[in-house]
């Protein structure tokens, strides 16, 4: 009757959290799916659910503590008459990205034809691996045909795929030393760390979601040589359409922004310069070119930046689109994306204007190649025809991976930009 729940593998490489609230205590009678606690990962805060219905007997962390995966999280009196025993849960062969899921181990892999397939052309034969570590591997952008596998009959086991990653991870901050040794022999000044003992500072340990962020950000500026073409667009057409129809759609509840005609602009000129939407394989020095269009929006949010990614953008009408900004942004504000919903962008638009920036050099969502900035949109002179005219300009900044796209491409890229969102009908005519 006594079932340890151990905290589950939520996916996206995570190995462990840290316990923000519990949600019940000793004694309290719960159910199968309730919340247990609220768990701050590198990368969402989540609630575990329960696996099971009973009596809580005993939470094994306090509040603030770390807990990691296939630690034993709390203990539960399941009270169905069975004789005692304690569930062992063995993580590695479990569904993988279910939040509070824990499935027993199968001793046999299921019958799968991506077991052992013979190729035809090279003849060797792909590693052996559950779907569940095919699966962590797909989503941890790791090639599982180059790990070495320890499990029974050399097959790939989740710590393999992860020890495999940490190494990548290791040759990335290897070469950010480099970096850094590179400008330390600069023998530039030096700023004095602050003393402990000054009473006019205050330090606050940061939250893992500012590390990841920050862990993020240094690896983007210290791996990829960012360049940012800036220009201005005059969109005043396209206020004059948005200005049209944007009552008639608040009655449906839709809140019709420029960000989705932007969208769809960004779109057209990343079918027609795909080395935008493509990231760059330093170990293997290929070009990965990605033939779909899963958009990232960078979201402020009070836990910090959040890029909640809108999928197969390119299938989708400008109405659809508003509706999926409007839902992926409100559930970042409040916390309720999931983890699925964060990965896999393959390009990203980061909207600063919407907070009165104007300008901004920002920085490539790493692995992806380039990123927009969208500045606050202005009513300023320009002239058109040797005449002076007022027009509404929305300010552009293009950062992109010097490394695989040339000066030349930015500007054109912009181009495109700027003759699709300075003229709605051409607008449509090719999205």
């Amino acid at each position: 009757m006594k079932y340890e729940f151990r905290f589950p593998d939520i996916g996206e490489g995570i190995h462990e959290g840290v316990i923000m609230k519990w949600f019940v205590k000793p004694g309290d009678e719960i159910k199968e799916g309730d919340s247990l606690a609220e768990v701050e990962t590198d990368k969402v805060t989540t609630e575990i659910p329960s696996p099971r219905t009973g009596k809580v007997l005993e939470l094994m962390a306090k509040n603030g503590d770390k807990i990691n995966v296939g630690q034993v999280f709390i203990t539960i009196d399941t009270s169905d008459g069975a004789e005692a025993e304690v569930t062992k849960e063995v993580v590695e062969e479990e569904t993988a990205g279910v939040v509070g899921e824990v499935i027993a181990s199968s001793e046999v892999i299921p019958p799968s034809t991506e077991v052992i397939v013979q190729s035809a052309k090279s003849e060797t034969t792909k590693v052996l691996a559950t779907p569940v570590a095919r699966k962590l591997a797909k989503d941890l952008g790791v090639d599982i045909n180059n790990v070495i596998g320890t499990g029974p009959n050399n097959r790939v086991m989740k710590e393999d795929i992860y020890k495999f990653k940490d190494e990548l991870e290791t040759k990335a901050i290897q070469q950010h030393k480099v970096v850094q040794d590179k400008v330390s022999s600069t023998n530039l000044p030096v700023n004095e760390p602050i003393t402990v003992s000054d009473d006019r500072i205050e330090r606050i340990p940061i939250t893992r979601i500012r590390k990841t962020i920050s862990d993020r950000m240094t690896q983007s500026r210290f791996t990829i040589p960012h360049t940012t073409a800036m220009d201005e667009i005059d969109i005043s057409k396209l206020v004059e359409f948005r200005k049209k129809y944007k009552d008639i759609l608040r009655e449906e509840d839709i809140n019709l922004t420029y960000l989705p005609f932007i969208i769809k602009a960004v779109i057209v000129a990343l079918k027609k310069f795909p080395e935008f939407n493509a990231s760059f394989d330093m170990e293997k020095e290929e070009l990965i070119f990605k033939y779909f269009y899963h958009i990232g929006i960078a979201t402020d949010t009070e836990r910090g930046l959040m890029v909640p990614v809108i999928r197969d953008a390119d299938k989708m009408s400008i109405l659809e689109l508003s509706k999926a900004i409007q839902d992926v942004s409100i559930r970042a504000k409040e916390n309720r994306i999931d983890l699925g919903e964060l990965k896999g962008g393959s390009f990203t638009i980061t909207n600063y204007g919407s907070i009165g920036g104007y300008f901004g050099i920002p920085i490539i969502n790493y692995p992806e190649s380039a990123i927009l900035g969208l500045g606050r949109i202005v009513r300023k002179p320009i002239v058109v025809d040797d005449e002076i005219d007022i027009a509404d300009i929305l300010p552009v900044s293009l950062s992109y991976d010097h490394r695989i796209i040339d000066g030349a491409s930015g500007a054109r890229f912009i181009n495109v930009l700027k003759d699709l969102l300075s003229d709605p009908d051409m607008l449509f005519l090719r999205a």
